[in-house]
């Protein structure tokens, strides 16, 4: 089970690796938490007024499609958007639309997800870290939810209407953009004599955030990009095909950096670190 925030997360973080596993006959089921209501249209060749006023019906096909090129079963939670307002930061005062996803409380919110997961069953939950891989509110809050899932479905005196108790094993965060991972990519594009669209990244040489080193597993899926960014191009208001995701091409992406990377943070078996698989201590 991979949470999401909103869909396209799950094609843009973590897709590789559910390419893979679905072809290897794991099931697979993306949990995404909002609809992405309030996002933007940031391809600029779907800007239009149309689209704008029907994000939530073309954001809702565009997963659709994405779903069916990934192979995975799809849930929607059903909360609303609860949009990035500049300069928000989960301490910062600034206020979210009074519906928010971030706005529900905790134990509220993670009802349906430990429902889902006791429906499911599933043996592995991958989900954002502690800052929500960036600091959106609901990514923050998709960490928060799925915590707090994992801890409370294996629970009998807990959500005692929501389903018979069941306990995933494993519990992972996504790390994406790790430094190792920019500076790989950056200069295999620069030993090709191509423009690296992490140039900017390198200069301003500012790593405070980076976690690298907190990753434990590495999960080889390079002969499942081209799944990934087909599903990543389904979301057609979000991604720009001739943009930024897709500057790098894939054959260097494939040699350059082959894993998709995770850290483990709560297991309920014996795992030896590192891991080059999700499931290492279940097969």
């Amino acid at each position: 089970m991979c949470v999401h925030a909103h869909p396209d997360d799950e094609s843009s973080k973590g897709a590789g690796m559910m390419a893979r596993y679905v072809r290897e006959g794991v099931e697979v089921l993306v949990v995404t938490c909002t609809g992405g209501e309030r996002g933007d249209v940031l391809n600029p060749k779907m800007d239009r007024p149309e689209v704008q006023e029907n994000l939530p019906r073309i954001r809702s096909e565009e997963m659709a499609r994405a779903r069916e090129i990934l192979g995975v079963e799809q849930h929607w939670l059903g909360f609303t958007d609860s949009g990035l307002p500049d300069g928000w930061l989960p301490d910062s005062g600034i206020d979210l639309p009074e519906d928010a996803f971030y706005l529900v409380p905790t134990e509220d919110a993670a009802a349906p997800l430990v429902e889902i997961m006791r429906s499911f069953k599933p043996h592995v939950v991958t989900t954002y870290d502690e800052e929500g891989g960036y600091p959106h509110p609901d990514h923050v809050k998709t960490h928060e939810i799925s915590v707090a899932a994992f801890d409370a479905a294996g629970d009998p005196g807990r959500y005692t209407d929501r389903g018979e108790p069941w306990q995933p094993l494993k519990l992972y965060y996504n790390h994406s953009f790790g430094k190792a991972r920019i500076e790989a990519l950056h200069y295999a594009m620069v030993d090709a004599g191509l423009d690296s669209p992490y140039r900017e990244w390198m200069d301003a040489g500012d790593w405070t955030r980076d976690k690298g080193e907190r990753v434990t597993t590495r999960v080889e899926c390079a002969e499942y990009f081209d799944i990934r960014d087909a599903a990543l191009k389904a979301h057609a208001t979000q991604v720009d095909p001739d943009g930024f995701w897709f500057a790098v091409p894939r054959e260097i992406q494939q040699k350059a950096w082959p894993t998709e990377d995770y850290e483990l943070v709560e297991s309920r078996i014996e795992s030896r670190l590192p891991e080059d698989d999700l499931f290492a201590g279940l097969r």
